[in-house]
């Protein structure tokens, strides 16, 4: 990979790998540092990588950067209250509920929480998933269709305790 290639990749997969950071770690600046970081080891290994599969390399990169950044601080979930938009009315309950979803994103098992973010939020297909964390189509979907089923019975009791 030649420095212009380099460059190229980061123009083009920055923005959004930094999405999938923030929306994983909820956490503007600690989104970049992992961002930054995986950009760096792309550059130490870059005689190594194919520049066909740099993108699946750099999400999985991205993703164990994250699961091991929350596994050394030991926490469980990441809310900063900076980085939520403040547009809530009192008439408009649809930012609460945003709130209420996102946290339950965040309590999912971190497999889960990625295929959430890539296949909801950022669009990938099951295969690009599959080839980002290193798994089968067909088991992104069970994890998928898992996630999704714990999020809806977190909503049912949710409605039942209202």
């Amino acid at each position: 990979m030649k420095k212009h290639e380099y460059n190229t990749i980061i123009d083009e997969l920055s923005a959004p790998l930094y999405r999938y950071a923030f929306h994983f770690l909820r956490n503007k600046e600690d989104a970049k540092d992992i961002i930054q970081d995986v950009f760096e080891k792309l550059w130490i290994n870059r005689k190594m990588i194919d520049l066909n599969r740099v993108k699946p390399w750099l999400y999985r990169c991205a993703h164990n950067a994250m699961v091991n950044f929350i596994a050394k601080n030991s926490r469980t979930r990441y809310m900063d209250s900076q980085d939520l938009p403040v547009f809530s009315t009192p008439f408009d309950s649809s930012f609460e509920s945003n709130q209420v979803v996102e946290r339950m994103v965040n309590i999912l098992p971190s497999t889960q929480k990625s295929i959430i973010l890539l296949r909801d939020i950022e669009g990938y297909t099951y295969n690009e998933i599959g080839q980002i964390l290193d798994l089968t189509a067909s088991q992104v979907k069970v994890y998928l269709f898992r996630a999704r089923m714990k999020l809806k019975k977190q909503l049912i009791g949710l409605n039942k305790l209202a």
